[in-house]
């Protein structure tokens, strides 16, 4: 079992896991938690927001490997088919496809009753204000953490209405400082400012022997974010009667240009909350520095190509390992063997 040194001069294999925030950028959480269990450590503390709050709650309900199946056999057309467009004033989308599919893995379980404590977060709109989930239903805390404002619908529990926790934590360092039986903290930032632009497959090692992607699926990926295409024709054809005229825009408004002008708004909308995470998961970092610190690029691709998963979980543990082995160099011939 590998031991890795803090900057205390500590030692020990239990690890307090923060799982930022960064839509589908979050799948590289999976290679995360992958390479470390690879090395004997153990993860005894999970904080996590909007996607890193669901990999993390599905990690400690012990259902990874079956959430994992699923996500990488999903191409662009099977996340199209999970898109349950709702166009209400609080938000675009539903997610209750995802979360029927989430309840079928984890069922009705409660945070407390976890073998691993977790911590998810959102964002409290009424009171402007973070909202740890530490106890009660894990798919409301899941659901909660990950409903991004404008886009997908908010949760409502008494009197407060939860949205996406990188609203203004993305990256939830603090709720790890209380796992005081921790050795480390090890942080994964899936927003990450880059100079340039940096690319999935640039950063991904070379596996010519072990890439079964066919000439399609090469063809799909570098096309980023062709599956929003799909996505955006769908939701033309459902905006005929659909809302008021108010609603709608001007009577002379056709039912494309309708689709394209909502669209163009939603594409703003992700964007801008990309932005303003990764400025703020800088500051966290900044004020709460782990131990050990995986950033993973926001360029690699957009937050809604959640058909990429297998690639990106691939690079999760690539630059898992790369950090492990900066802070251990005697486990690069470990890494070397799994």
């Amino acid at each position: 079992m590998n031991e890795l040194t803090n900057a205390n001069g500590q030692s020990g294999n239990k690890v307090a896991l923060v799982l930022g925030s960064g839509g589908a950028r979050g799948y590289a959480h999976i290679g995360v938690i992958e390479a470390l269990e690879a090395r004997g450590f153990e993860i005894i503390s999970i904080a996590g927001c909007s996607m890193g709050a669901l990999i993390g709650g599905i990690y400690a309900s012990g259902k990874l490997p079956e959430y994992r199946e699923w996500v990488c056999n999903l191409d662009y057309l099977d996340v199209l088919k999970l898109v349950d467009v709702t166009w209400s004033p609080m938000g675009a989308m539903r997610a209750s496809k995802v979360m029927s599919k989430l309840e079928g893995l984890v069922g009705d379980m409660l945070i407390e009753d976890l073998p691993i404590p977790v911590t998810t977060v959102a964002t409290d709109l009424v009171r402007q204000r973070e909202v740890w989930f530490q106890n009660g239903p894990l798919l409301r805390a899941i659901r909660a953490s990950i409903a991004v404002p404008g886009v997908i619908t908010p949760v409502h529990v008494g009197d407060q209405v939860l949205v996406d926790g990188g609203l203004l934590n993305p990256l939830p360092i603090m709720p790890t400082l209380a796992a005081h039986e921790a050795d480390f903290v090890v942080a994964v930032n899936v927003t990450a400012h880059s100079p340039q632009p940096i690319s999935l497959e640039s950063l991904l090692p070379d596996e010519p022997e072990n890439d079964s992607r066919t000439a399609l699926e090469l063809e799909r990926d570098e096309n980023i974010g062709g599956w929003m295409d799909d996505v955006r024709e769908a939701t033309k054809r459902l905006w005929d009667g659909l809302g008021s005229s108010e609603e709608q825009g001007s009577s002379d408004e056709t039912s494309e240009m309708r689709g394209k002008r909502e669209w163009g708004k939603l594409d703003m909308i992700l964007e801008s909350f990309d932005i303003t995470q990764a400025a703020l998961a800088k500051y966290k970092i900044a004020g709460y520095p782990p131990d050990v610190l995986i950033e993973i690029p926001k360029t690699v691709c957009s937050a809604y190509e959640f058909h990429r998963a297998k690639d990106l979980i691939r690079l999760g543990r690539y630059l898992a390992d790369e950090a492990l082995e900066r802070g251990i160099p005697d486990i690069a011939s470990d890494a070397a063997k799994k």
